[in-house]
Parts: C-alpha cells; structure tokens; sequence
C-alpha cells in the first residue's frame, strides 16, 4: 500500500497517511477541523536492488545506447588518416628520389 503525504491548507498540519489506492483521499484536516487537507506531490520512495535492476535502467528513456553503425563510422574516421597518411610518405619519397 502507498503513503500519501498530505498537508492542510488552514493550519499547515502535515501528515503521512498509509492508503489503499481505491481509498478516498483524506479531506478533513485531523488537527483543526477544516477541510482543507489536500494530497502532496512528493517523491518516490524506493530503489530497485538486486540482480537484474540496473541504475540506469529508468533514468534517461529518450535517450538510446549507440546504433551498431556508429562505431563503423569512427572506425572509418580513424582508417582515413591512416590512409592518408602512407600516401603522404609515398609522396616524399618520390620526391627525394627525383632530387
């Protein structure tokens, strides 16, 4: 069963009240009276532990883990300079054997 967290809006009463879901929430304030208790938006109050529960698992939903494509293309990034850089030492070497 959940906590809900309610507060008054008259006296500022605050309390923490261990409800069904189907239950209907408290609207009489237990200190003054007046009803004017209202619910709380607060955070939530658990972790998932154990084996098969992640940290990131519900932190980020928008964002995805890399496609399969983008590690060719870095590899492709790193292939170029490689490829330039033998055509480059060709280059030179022509160059002193005409010299």
């Amino acid at each position: 069963m959940p906590i809900y967290a309610y507060k008054c809006g008259s006296c500022g009463h605050a309390k923490d009240v261990l409800q069904k879901i189907s239950d209907a929430p408290l609207t009489v304030c237990p200190a003054c009276g007046v009803p004017a208790f209202s619910k709380q938006l607060t955070a939530p109050g658990f972790q998932l532990k154990g084996l098969g529960w992640y940290a990131t698992d519900f932190k980020n939903s928008g964002s995805s883990k890399p496609s399969p494509t983008a590690p060719a293309d870095s590899s492709a990034a790193s292939t170029t300079p490689a490829s330039t850089a033998p055509a480059a030492a060709a280059d030179s070497s022509t160059t002193t054997s005409n010299t």
